[in-house]
């Protein structure tokens, strides 16, 4: 794993950059509030952003972002923490990301496949540092963060402690900026129990906590 620092825009003078955006409001304002050197633009429909031709880059924002077919002659970013690009037999111009909600505005990227000149260009236009990983699920922070959230829950289901208190004491004990459930709320409980069913597939230390599950079917029923 190695971090890249990338300082100065190449970008041609006098002409923005145009990022065309797919995914929620709130997806699509975090990471607007990157830079304004760019023109953010944001596409209604999967189809209209893989139909439109004017913009430099495209950014899906989408949770299941993976799951989509694109283009191979466009500069595409992905929200894809659980599937890999092999997995999915996306092309090389598709580089998947951490799209996680509160990582998205990040000044630095956990980022797989094959970064082009293209991609480089991006990053160097609002001054985005990126962290490249080899092309497997939950690079290293959702990894993290789905474990301590996992743990969280088997806390709770054991009468430990309260939510309230299991994230205190996560924030004072650790310096976390946020608890367990805390981050199960930000990100999502859904998005937390796939990567962890996908990661439990070659190690059970991730094996989701059935209480996760548990009102996971509340929700869906």
């Amino acid at each position: 794993m190695q971090i890249y620092l990338i300082q100065a825009p190449i970008f041609a003078k006098n002409k923005k950059m145009q990022v065309l955006l797919l995914g929620n409001e709130p997806s699509c304002y975090e990471i607007m509030q990157l830079s304004s050197r760019v023109t953010w633009k944001i596409a209604p429909t999967f189809q209209e952003f893989l139909l439109d031709r004017t913009c430099d880059v495209y950014i899906n924002l989408s949770e299941d972002g993976s799951l989509q077919n694109y283009p191979a002659d466009k500069t595409i970013f992905i929200n894809s923490v659980q599937y890999s690009l092999q997995e999915k037999s996306h092309p090389t111009n598709i580089v998947r990301f951490n799209g996680w909600s509160g990582f998205i505005n990040r000044k630095c990227w956990e980022v797989a496949g094959s970064i082009s000149q293209q991609h480089l260009d991006f990053f160097k236009e609002i001054d985005l540092k990126y962290i490249l990983h080899k092309d497997e699920p939950g690079f290293a922070t959702p990894r993290i963060i789905a474990m301590i959230v996992n743990e969280g829950y088997f806390a709770k289901s054991d009468n430990i402690s309260t939510e309230s208190e299991i994230d205190t004491a996560m924030k004072l004990g650790t310096n976390y900026p946020k608890g367990p459930f805390e981050w199960a709320k930000q990100i999502g409980l859904k998005n937390i129990y796939h990567l962890l069913s996908t990661l439990s597939k070659t190690d059970e230390r991730y094996t989701p906590c059935q209480l996760i599950q548990n009102e996971l079917n509340e929700k869906w029923h």
